[in-house]
């Protein structure tokens, strides 16, 4: 487990995670001595793709250091709540809490989400000099690990150690934060996924140049720009900061999915006709106008249609010249069969003309999104100053008061309903929702009304760093320590209240909750000395983990995710784990009764066949793994002829 990991990530470099995609899919490019061969690449590409060299790029100082560390495997656990997690309102749950670095969280997620996820939303600490960013990591490199690793100067790692050891809030220390964890996002998404991040005029250039770097910039869908109802701060001339921001991107913008938002009242004015059976709807003439209306423009979309008198009616402009239709002949014979065309009459000069109109329905239509949000009503005294109708920081303040005894227990939280509209353009209603930088865990308050009201299943992970709160802080006076409690509690309450408000809902209003564990030293410098030859145990290290976190930690790895159908399985008194095609064997003192029992059921039992065993190498000794091997093997070359891989993992 985790000395499998030290180990590897003794050899990572920057762009181990690009090497390895090109190897997966150009294995032919490499050369007998694993050195890239670029000619090579080009030739499968020339016909495609125009290789060229180009001068604009984004650098700063730490960027090749950023990239080595998304390459880098956490060396983290993950530790569940087993008290909270069982708890009624949990136990089914398919919501996660992650307490921890979100970078470590990224990459344990990436080993069962990779693909998956349709909508991330974030909103990172601005950078603003009073946010309380301040760049420092964990890894303990040295001046010389970073010049061989990198390849760069001494001088050039020491102004990056002096970024990382004493703390910077400078542009360089937050994009190279921020890479590694945008860069490991994007390998989260869907093809058809999008992300959303909020942002002010700190680092709002720096962040979009970044996710071009990143994403690429035909991936770039628009910026949102939101008033945020709460003036800070001097500029120039008396100047102030109203307004904040939220890049959108694509991962593929070919495969994006950019959803319509619900009309609203003012929106729905339009829709001024009646049917028969009362559905609201509104004509548009089938002739097209404007630019291109003319025949020649698009000769087959010249054609006669049916009036209801039997004429044949062509389309003409107002000044008599022969025009166009907006569909071909067959779409046009569809919306006369489905009832779509509604025949209007005009009279001139004496003379009456049939006109054919397309109808549209107000019944399940939304409308396009744009860069300027205008769908939410709120009261005036919490409305922005610039969008009057959109919901601002100080209905987002006003939402956390209400849930914690009217203390201001966190100061930065975004609106529920910017997120839920976030949620309207990012996400189909039984969509997976991350969020990665949590802080108050609006997204989930957002997602589990959202899920109310529409009736909708969305899930989501939150991932929090266990940060202290500001000492002084109406937090720290209500009792928190760090933000991922605030977080949590804000969950629970808004759960409450919810709950509270629609009785008979069943949206799932709990979540599971774990923790990112950094491996102690006394247990590193154990697992350091532990000699991999099978003769020993050191149950020690069994203790220092315990069984849920082992298990916890390699489903994850395993591609099971947080929320899993994992069954105990009992083996003569001996407790397996069994997912799938995985068995995990953790607990110490696997007996000769424990064996032959499992060779029994695999034998006996056709819907158990799982292909992977999986050891915790600390627990077993050498009798113990060789009678276990032996009778798989024995199993391997029976009639069954069942294949099991035996893995010993440390």
């Amino acid at each position: 487990m985790i000395r499998d990991i030290m180990t590897a990530n003794e050899t990572v470099t920057p762009n181990q995670k690009e090497i390895n995609i090109l190897k997966e899919n150009f294995p032919s490019c490499f050369r007998a001595d694993d050195t890239f061969d670029m000619i090579r690449f080009s030739e499968f590409l020339k016909d495609k793709i125009d290789i060229s060299h180009e001068g604009y790029e984004l650098k700063f100082l730490g960027k090749n250091y950023a990239k080595m560390l998304a390459s880098l495997d956490t060396e983290t656990v993950i530790v569940p709540d087993e008290a909270h997690n069982i708890l009624p309102e949990n136990v089914n749950s398919e919501n996660v809490y992650i307490s921890g670095d979100n970078l470590d969280g990224l990459k344990h997620l990436l080993k069962s989400y990779a693909g998956q996820v349709k909508c991330i939303y974030i909103d990172p600490p601005y950078n603003t000099g009073s946010d309380g960013f301040v760049y420092n990591d964990k890894f303990n490199f040295t001046v010389d690990d970073l010049v061989e690793k990198l390849s760069i100067d001494e001088e050039q790692a020491q102004r990056i150690l002096d970024l990382t050891n004493r703390g910077s809030a400078s542009h360089s220390a937050w994009l190279m934060f921020m890479y590694p964890r945008l860069q490991l996002a994007r390998d989260l998404l869907a093809k058809e996924g999008l992300i959303f991040v909020s942002l002010d005029d700190n680092e709002h250039a720096n962040a979009k140049i970044l996710m071009d770097d990143i994403f690429g910039e035909d991936n770039f869908l628009t910026c949102i720009s939101r008033a945020t109802g709460t003036p800070t701060g001097g500029g120039f001339d008396g100047l102030v900061n109203e307004m904040d921001y939220i890049l959108i991107y694509a991962k593929n913008v070919a495969n994006a999915l950019v959803r319509g938002l619900e009309m609203s009242e003012s929106d729905a004015e339009i829709y001024n006709q009646v049917d028969e059976n009362g559905n609201r709807y509104l004509t548009r003439s089938l002739r097209r106008t404007g630019g291109e209306d003319r025949r020649e423009d698009r000769p087959t979309m010249y054609y006669p249609l049916i009036a209801p008198d039997g004429s044949e009616i062509y389309p003409y402009g107002p000044t008599g010249y022969e025009s166009r239709w907006i569909c071909a002949p067959e779409t046009a014979q569809k919306l006369v069969d489905n009832g779509m065309i509604e025949w209007k009459q005009t009279e001139r000069n004496g003379e009456t003309t049939w006109h054919p109109y397309q109808k549209f329905y107000l019944e399940n239509r939304t409308k396009a999104p744009g860069n300027v949000w205008k769908d939410f009503f709120v009261p005036e005294e919490y409305s922005s100053p610039l969008w009057d109708d959109v919901e601002g920081n100080k209905k987002a303040t006003r939402d956390i008061r209400n849930l914690f005894d009217n203390k201001k227990v966190f100061e930065t939280a975004k609106p529920i309903g910017l997120i839920e509209k976030v949620l309207a353009v990012g996400s189909a209603n039984d969509d997976l929702i991350v969020d990665f930088f949590s802080g108050s865990a609006t997204t989930a308050h957002a997602i589990m009304r959202s899920n109310i009201e529409k009736k909708a299943q969305r899930k989501y992970i939150l991932v929090q760093l266990k940060e202290p709160v500001k000492e002084g802080s109406e937090a720290e006076k209500a009792g928190y320590k760090t933000i991922d409690q605030l977080g949590m509690d804000r969950i629970k309450n808004a759960a409450h209240l919810l709950h509270k408000q629609n009785a008979d809902t069943t949206a799932d209003l709990g979540f599971k909750h774990y923790t990112l564990a950094e491996v102690s030293q006394n247990t590193l410098d154990k697992i350091e000395r532990f000699y991999n030859s099978g003769f020993i145990t050191d149950t020690t290290v069994y203790d220092e983990f315990g069984t849920a976190t082992v298990l916890t930690t390699w489903l994850v790895h395993d591609n099971y995710g947080f929320v899993n159908k994992c069954e105990m399985v009992d083996l003569a008194g001996y407790t397996a784990y069994w997912c799938e095609n995985h068995l995990y064997l953790i607990n110490p003192e696997l007996s000769e009764e424990a064996i032959k029992a499992l060779v029994e059921k695999y034998n006996t039992e056709g819907a158990f066949n799982p292909q992977n065993i999986i050891l915790f190498g600390y627990s077993f000794n050498y009798v113990e793994m060789e009678n276990l091997k032996t009778n798989v093997k024995i199993l391997c070359d029976s009639e069954k002829n069942l294949k099991i891989n035996l893995d010993v993992r440390y």
